[in-house]
């Protein structure tokens, strides 16, 4: 978690990732925000995140991208 929270700071240091479950549906990150996101998942966790995964609920929350990262992972 604290890997995924320090890269998600790489990105918007502004943004309470933690403390939010709404970040896309509320527009607290917008879609260049979610470029930069996958980018920064893709190289802190070494996977590659494929265009039938960007989906709103896939970002929503820490949580959500984690499963996501862990389902990329195998884990």
């Amino acid at each position: 978690m604290e890997k995924l929270l320090a890269a998600l700071a790489e990105v918007r240091d502004d943004v309470d990732f933690a403390g939010e479950d709404a970040l896309v549906d509320d527009g607290l990150i917008d879609s260049f925000d979610l470029t930069q996101i996958i980018a920064a998942l893709d190289e802190a966790f070494d996977i590659h995140i494929i265009t039938g995964d960007i989906e709103p609920e896939n970002f929503n929350n820490v949580r959500s991208m984690l499963e996501l990262v862990h389902r990329y992972q195998g884990k």
